[in-house]
């Protein structure tokens, strides 16, 4: 016999009917969405209900971008983004690795701009307050980081690397940095920092997750720790990607990712002057940061990719990064044909520089834009690290998302976890109250975006909608209709979380 459950007696967040109050699940889909009367009808032949008292049921949130190792190791690690100055963040670091006694100290977070020394620490700084220990201090966008002596006669090969400088590593000596430090982590420990990181956004209302894998962060077995656990345990769902080149592909198979995407850098970022620009920052005149593939390789890597069946995409945040990612999938579409290039549903990460143009030729593509509203709630702003760092008029036209939703791009937000918290209604928020407001999108369509857009960036279309056949992945919220999102306002508090029809999430369970 099927396993059926009906919900009632709330407000059901659906298109399929606007005044539902209802839902029957049978198995792992959504049977019907309606009113009490019908309702009523189902009581005696299903095998549970549930009484909403008037709670709000909505899709299950889907986070675009997370690396789910990362945030566990950022959660339990010395926490340094709100720290006031450098000499606070020495002091922290100083004071965790008493606790660690000679273990490594790492840390995540840090942020020169607003510190009174306005630089960060340096090799002999790290080295005296970690006490000698290896230590790995990650930068707030996780672009560049900080590190000890130790990991460097660990590694001999980071300080001979280009990007290096007095404990400070960016480009491919941060790469080196961060994965020999990840490297260390042993199977046991990734799989309780991966189920502690799921759990917590089970509890968020979140149905399923992006990992973002990458040789640079951490290896395969990273990725596929995460899909054997989401698959083996009541967790949200895990859609992997590989983001290499060259190999990249076959590993992405074998793997079973959806793509060889996600963090294929083409650039870095803003906050680390990585971004790859046409131009200058404006506080580092002779700085226009870095490109990790040339136009060649990035058409390479779209074409391999389509022919194979799998999504391509890069992470590319600097305009000349957009515009290389951009060309790249437009040549591909010449080579591989462009109803190809459109079904594979190739997606770009951050995307955050882009122009008008560019919009209307990833529209054409049918790419998929997988941005982070929060980046720009965090950074945005006359008095922000993107005008710091780009000077005002640039500034001012990053992160366009409602030009993209206008122009028909699918949108698919995420956190990028651990850069921003994980939260869908606070990314919702953040994208319908964008801090220059010719970008601000509807909440509508934001929604959209946090929920079914996810979704569609993996392609797949029958989830992220509360509608008859749909995967029964939803959140049940304790609030009697659709919330509030003014900056300020109260966000909804998460009481269950189902995943294709199982709970894993329930705020009352024992």
């Amino acid at each position: 016999m099927p396993e059926s459950v009906l919900l009632r007696g709330g407000t059901v967040h659906s298109p399929a009917d606007p005044s539902a109050t209802a839902m029957l699940v049978v198995d792992d889909r959504i049977a019907w969405v309606g009113g009490e009367d019908v309702a009523e009808a189902h009581v005696a032949a299903v095998g549970s209900v549930v009484e909403l008292d008037g709670a709000l049921v909505t899709p299950a949130f889907v986070d675009a971008h997370v690396h789910l190792t990362e945030t566990g190791l950022a959660d339990e690690g010395v926490e340094l983004a709100d720290c006031a100055s450098l000499s606070e963040c020495l002091d922290r670091v100083a004071a965790h690795a008493r606790s660690r006694r000679g273990g490594p100290v790492l840390g995540h977070g840090w942020d020169e701009r607003d510190w009174p020394e306005a630089r960060p620490p340096t090799l002999d700084e790290v080295t005296r307050a970690a006490g000698g220990a290896v230590a790995y201090l990650a930068r707030v966008d996780v672009h560049s980081a900080v590190v000890s002596t130790a990991l460097l006669a660990a590694v001999p090969a980071i300080a001979a690397a280009d990007g290096y400088a007095d404990g400070l590593v960016r480009r491919e000596a941060h790469h080196l940095a961060r994965r020999a430090t990840r490297d260390e982590i042993t199977a046991a420990r990734r799989l309780a920092l991966q189920r502690d990181t799921l759990r917590r956004v089970a509890a968020l209302g979140i149905g399923a997750v992006h990992e973002i894998g990458a040789p640079h962060i951490a290896g395969p077995e990273d990725v596929r720790a995460a899909i054997a656990l989401a698959a083996d345990e009541p967790l949200p769902d895990v859609v992997a990607y590989w983001g290499s080149a060259g190999d990249g592909v076959t590993i992405a198979v074998e793997l079973g990712c959806a793509g060889a995407a996600g963090d294929l850098n083409l650039d870095g970022s803003l906050g680390s002057r990585t971004a790859r620009l046409s131009s200058p920052y404006a506080d580092a005149p002779g700085e226009r940061g870095y490109l990790y593939l040339s136009l060649e390789d990035a058409i390479e890597h779209v074409v391999a990719c389509t022919q194979a069946g799998i999504q391509a995409g890069f992470h590319c945040i600097g305009d000349e990064a957009v515009w290389t990612a951009v060309t790249a999938i437009a040549r591909a579409a010449e080579r591989c044909g462009l109803a190809e290039v459109v079904a594979a549903r190739h997606r770009l990460e951050h995307v955050e520089m882009i122009t008008n143009d560019l919009i209307d030729e990833m529209a054409r593509l049918g790419v998929v834009a997988s941005v982070q509203p929060r980046f720009d709630e965090f950074w945005g702003g006359s008095d922000g690290m993107y005008a710091t760092r780009l000077g005002s008029e640039r500034a001012g036209a990053l992160n366009p998302l409602a030009a993209l939703d206008r122009a028909g791009v699918t949108l698919a937000f995420g956190s990028d976890s651990p850069v921003t918290p994980f939260g869908g209604w606070e990314a919702v928020r953040a994208a319908a109250y964008h801090r220059t407001p010719e970008h601000r999108m509807t909440v509508r369509a934001a929604f959209a975006a946090a929920t079914r857009g996810g979704w569609r960036a993996a392609r797949v279309d029958d989830a992220g909608t509360i509608a008859p056949g749909m995967l029964a992945s939803y959140a049940v919220w304790d609030v009697p209709g659709l919330p509030d999102l003014t900056p300020g306002a109260d966000l909804p508090i998460c009481l269950r979380t189902v995943v294709r029809g199982r709970t894993i999430y329930d705020r009352f369970a024992p």
